[in-house]
């Protein structure tokens, strides 16, 4: 028996305003339907997994790569419409979970007790339900004796159904060979003139099929995204929620509304972060760390004891001991070494640092490489590109380079070389060497006298 999972991903999304498709939209710089995905795959309840795509359907495979199978729904006519085109996926018997795109509180807790509960009871279709205080929106669950009976969409429902709280989250557990039976007999006989997926409960009941509800306690869970509104609030939930686990796990973070932590972020034990930190990505943050505050960290590393303050960290990897900022920014594979210094408005980009590195203020290192126990004087730089291509600046261990100074790439500063403050350099620094590259100093004599007189004579 195999299980199944089909994410429903096909809409446009036009409440949300934008150009993406509603699934493909971040929520804490992740797509929404990246957490659905990582969520069933960590339940370990499913064995394969398929997301039905349309509107823009690239964007979405470029989200989710291969770790999916996808089905096309090349016209929008319904949720039922857009589960029939995964029918010929779906080839061996077992059960088949339905969620929809837009959910991305949906964990997978929720998901590995609701087909446990599938699985126990023996049913062919288990709805997912809540309760909601204000269930406007939603589709009715229709029960008589406590048993499932039918959903009604609000449109379709009357002034009395309408008052029902017990609402549809849209995520259906079913009997594989009776989902494909039932949606064969579906119409689109109703106020939206579509297939709706919700038509195979009253299908399956005439059938004399099982069918029931499992119920959703935490009804926030199954919150949809349909504005930006809603995803601020859900934004908001599952900030709080992990911030919540992070500081369970010895985590300062001080005034923690204002902290927003990805969920594939890792914060090891005695790491305190202060107000205004964005932690997203694959970030890994290790311990006794400082992050300071108004930090942006994305798909970095950031090693033991580093202390960063008011700084961009994109893509890059910090190492221990090392004091990063105020306003300095790290980024598209900056590695830097142990013990660094690297202070007041520096930009590292695709450079590595050694040991001992001190970058302390005002300078730009692109696409270089640098040894250990190196200074980079202030309002120095690497001069990496020439318009068309760029290129690389070797600094080898022990070397100065002076205030103002431009190293013009290609090019190889060797061990032990000393740059003086204000050169612009194109050739090579041997080992040992001072390098000066700069015109003479000349004074002109009573110039401020000569200059004011000759604009009196004007």
């Amino acid at each position: 028996m195999k299980k199944y999972a089909i994410i429903l991903a096909a809409g446009k999304g036009t409440r949300m305003k934008t150009d993406l498709p509603k699934c493909a939209y971040p929520l804490l710089k992740k797509p929404m339907i990246a957490y659905i995905v990582e969520n069933l795959y960590k339940s370990t309840a499913i064995d394969e997994l398929i997301t039905v795509v349309g509107h823009k359907k690239e964007m979405i495979q470029g989200i989710l790569n291969s770790r999916v199978t996808y089905a096309v729904q090349e016209e929008q006519l319904g949720t039922g419409h857009a589960v029939l085109m995964a029918k010929d996926l779906i080839t061996e018997d077992g059960c088949t979970i339905i969620l929809p795109g837009d959910m991305p509180l949906i964990d997978e807790v929720v998901i590995k007790e609701a087909m446990a509960f599938h699985e126990k009871n023996k049913n062919n279709l288990t709805v997912v339900s809540t309760i909601l205080d204000e269930p406007d929106g939603y589709g009715r669950i229709i029960k008589s004796n406590n048993q499932l009976e039918a959903i009604i969409e609000e449109k379709d429902a009357t002034d009395k159904q309408k008052l029902i709280q017990e609402i549809n989250t849209g995520i259906y557990i079913v009997d594989n060979k009776m989902l494909f039976d039932a949606l064969d007999n579906i119409s689109s006989n109703n106020a939206q003139n579509e297939y709706y997926l919700t038509d195979i409960v009253k299908i399956l009941k005439s059938d004399n099929k099982k069918v029931s509800t499992y119920m959703l306690k935490k009804s926030y869970k199954a919150m949809g995204i349909n504005d930006l509104y809603a995803l601020s609030q859900a934004e908001g939930i599952l900030r709080h929620e992990i911030n919540k686990k992070i500081m369970k796990s010895g985590v300062a973070m001080i005034n923690p509304d204002t902290i927003t932590i990805g969920d594939n972020v890792r914060i090891e034990e005695n790491v305190t972060i202060a107000p205004n930190c964005v932690i997203t990505g694959n970030s890994v943050i290790k311990k006794n760390a400082v992050i300071g505050s108004s930090t942006e960290i994305h798909n970095s590393i950031i090693g033991e004891n580093v202390n960063i303050k008011h700084s961009l960290i994109f893509n890059s990897e910090v190492k221990e001991n090392t004091t990063i900022g105020p306003f300095a920014h790290l980024r598209d594979g900056a590695i830097v070494g142990p013990n660094n210094r690297i202070g007041n408005f520096v930009e590292i980009k695709k450079t590595t640092t050694g040991n001992e590195f001190k970058a302390s203020h005002l300078a730009y290192l692109g696409d270089a490489e640098i040894g250990d126990n190196v200074n980079f004087g202030c309002g120095s730089i690497t001069v990496n590109y020439d318009g068309t291509h760029k290129y690389k600046t070797k600094i080898g261990n022990d070397v100065f380079v002076g205030c103002n100074a431009n190293l013009i790439a290609p090019i190889i500063i060797d061990d032990n070389a000393t740059i003086a403050a204000g050169s612009t350099l194109n050739k090579n620094v041997p080992k040992d060497s001072l390098a000066i590259a700069r015109s003479y100093q000349v004074n002109k004599e009573n110039y401020f006298k000569n200059k004011k007189n000759g604009q009196k004579k004007k």
